[in-house]
């Protein structure tokens, strides 16, 4: 039984996802309630009154105690993780064993990813962010909580089946001839016709997996099939119509025709298994979502690094063009308008700063002195509104309380920078927001060509990049499901090395020999059972080090059974390159804090290489992971060799593996 559910303080619900278990749990609960001849309540009506003392009592703690829990777990070993965000609370529940606290609480940080990258910066205002996750159009609110279940059920099959999503890292193409191609026919053949490197910018670790979740949504590319009979190789392509991916749900029924129609290939889905539950107008409902239209980018918002500064969420287009059967090309491209972007980022975080120092007591020339200076601001920002012109009635709204703002803030006669200010701040963070959703957020479709490329130009790239790649397509299709290059070179040299995985933080990539657990495939773990073993444990063992990450230890060594694991965390400079898997001193994080990771939270870069980079400064700091699998047997002075020379093998001062 799984749920998550996104809820304002009135019980309000703004998101909900729930499996199969779950929702007929609380149908029959609610159900059993009503009168002889009434029909079921809406799902949504009975969700939020099941969940509505949970979200009084946090209210309440909060108001009189300034603080609230945020977790605990029923006598039926019912586990729920609790978070509050602004205005608005995240519940995740879990009652079948298979989630604890730490992954049902990065479950919630990745929703809330997700959400940040579908609606960029009206998610920093509370009033905005509930019309658009809770629109009144039924139909559209209903369209819209699918396209977000279907990114999470995305998410938890990646992160349950795939290295690079278990560890949150971009896995590593090994193969410098194929790179070196690529980077060649993008910048000689098809970026100069894009934008010819204009304030080109690198894709954040945390973004790259994001969107990888969004292409894998639109055309799912059925990893668990490694050699399709060639029956199933039309209906498993991944390129057909369905327009997102939705697993198998738990528990799974034999019996069901969904899931029948599933493995045949058709359009997912969301059924239940007792046809005799109805959803009211307004409760999720079997959609038939439309195929994906290539040709019509979707708006995602991205961070950008310029010299100036970081900018997060800013508006990008976002195209997935299949090239074939389980290969996507995503081209992403800046807006033309995205430099409003930065200028409304800009001012929330002036105003963000301004009441921050309000709400901690400091008042007049103090506040209004800080980093960035107010005064600067009310220049720039006049200068700004005069540029958006009166024309919309959201620029003559930020006009209305930007005057008011200036009449408080520096008329004479005004009460000037104190307490009394903090709602302003907030009012104008709303108003600068909602011009962002009024410039970025407002429906484009294929006419407007100044939004997005044309049609012939994605063409031409899509024909492009399929003629470039022919001849290795079938060579990235099996280094998708086994990294046949790594097992055949380093393996064999590391006798009773069962498995590792070795990340490089700084850069976000990972390298991993592959783990095959379907039965029709052997792999160098075995098959079926004995593969699906070895994964669990790779699993559990990325869980433990987690776990003792947060608590502030970089080295961990365990023996399970036949097993010896193996973790390192270590520095190194760019001058100086020692392997010795040594580390310092790491910060210690409260129980309740982001997940460690790269999707939910870029802990290693915002966390860990700040704090580790205080004592080196001006120095280029490297963070680097790695973890090893042994069989027991194996010597612990044998492992601890290992460790060092895969460490030394695997990253090289030329970053170019020997493979």
């Amino acid at each position: 039984m799984k749920c998550l559910l996104i809820a304002s303080e009135s019980a309000e619900v703004l998101f909900h996802w729930t499996d199969r278990e779950f929702q007929q749990t609380v149908q029959q609960q609610y159900g059993e309630s009503q009168e002889e001849g009434q029909g079921l309540p809406a799902f949504e009506d009975s969700i939020s009154t099941l969940f509505a003392p949970i979200i009084i009592s946090c209210s309440t703690m909060v108001d009189r105690l300034h603080e609230s829990y945020t977790s605990f777990t029923t006598e039926n070993n019912h586990v729920y993780v609790l978070h509050q965000m602004d205005e608005y609370l995240y519940i995740a529940v879990n009652g079948d064993g298979e989630e604890g606290e730490d992954d049902l609480r990065r479950k919630i940080y990745v929703l809330k990813k997700m959400i940040e990258v579908l609606f960029g910066m009206v998610t920093l205002s509370s009033t905005l962010l509930r019309r658009e996750l809770r629109p009144q159009d039924t139909v559209h609110r209903a369209r819209l909580w699918r396209h977000l279940q279907t990114l999470l059920e995305t998410y938890c099959h990646l992160q349950q089946n795939d290295q690079s999503f278990l560890v949150e890292a971009v896995e590593r193409l090994i193969h410098p001839t194929l790179c070196e191609q690529c980077i060649e026919f993008l910048e000689r053949r098809l970026v100069q016709q894009l934008n010819r490197h204009r304030n080109a910018s690198t894709l954040s670790t945390s973004d790259l997996l994001a969107l990888i979740i969004m292409a894998q949504n639109m055309y799912p590319s059925n990893m668990e099939l490694e050699d399709p009979s060639p029956e199933e190789g039309e209906s498993t392509s991944g390129s057909g119509h369905e327009s997102f991916y939705t697993p198998e749900p738990s528990p799974t029924d034999p019996d069901s025709s969904g899931s029948d129609e599933a493995r045949k290939g058709g359009t997912p889905v969301f059924e239940f298994v007792d046809p005799d539950i109805q959803m009211a107008e307004d409760s999720l409902q079997t959609l038939e979502v439309p195929p994906p239209d290539p040709s019509t980018p979707r708006r995602v918002f991205l961070e950008v690094s310029l010299k100036e500064g970081l900018y997060p969420m800013m508006p990008h287009s976002m195209y997935c063009l299949p090239l074939w059967p389980g290969i996507t090309l995503v081209l992403i491209t800046k807006i033309p308008t995205g430099a409003l972007a930065m200028s409304v980022y800009k001012y929330l975080e002036a105003f963000a700063k301004l009441e921050k120092r309000l709400m901690e007591g400091q008042e007049g020339s103090a506040a209004s002195r800080g980093q960035p200076n107010m005064h600067e601001v009310r220049n720039k920002l006049d200068k700004f509104i005069k540029l958006l012109g009166p024309r919309e009635i959201q620029t003559v709204q930020l006009q209305n309380v930007w005057t008011e703002f200036k009449n408080r803030a520096f008329s004479r006669g005004g009460p000037g920078f104190n307490k009394d200010l903090i709602p302003w701040c907030k009012n104008m963070k709303t108003q600068l927001c909602g011009i962002y959703k009024q410039c970025f957020l407002t429906d484009f479709g294929p006419g407007d060509n100044s939004q997005h490329l044309s049609t012939s130009l994605q063409e031409r790239a899509q024909a492009m990049v399929q003629e470039k790649l022919m001849d290795w397509k079938d060579f990235l299709l099996v280094k998708s499901r086994r990294n046949i290059t790594m097992v055949s070179y380093l393996l064999p040299h590391f006798p009773g090395l069962i498995h590792f995985i070795c990340v490089d933080r700084s850069t976000g990539q990972m390298i991993a020999p592959s783990l095959s657990v379907t039965e029709r495939t052997t792999s160098e773990l075995g098959k079926g059972p004995v593969a699906q073993f070895i994964k669990n444990k790779v699993w559990k063992l990325v869980s433990t080090t987690r776990h003792y990450l947060q608590k502030g230890y970089s080295t961990v060594t365990l023996r399970d059974g036949d097993f010896f694991f193996c973790y390192f965390l270590w520095f190194e400079n760019e001058s100086v390159k020692a392997f010795k898997l040594e580390a310092g001193d790491i910060p210690v994080l409260p129980d309740d804090f982001a997940p460690i990771g790269m999707l939910a939270w870029d802990y290693y870069r915002r966390k860990l290489l700040r704090y580790y980079s205080k004592s080196h400064q001006g120095e280029v700091v490297k963070c680097y992971e790695l973890l090893t699998v042994h069989l027991g047997v194996i010597p612990a002075e044998i492992i601890l060799q290992h460790c060092r020379q895969l460490a030394s093998r695997l990253w090289e001062p030329t970053r170019n593996p020997l493979l």
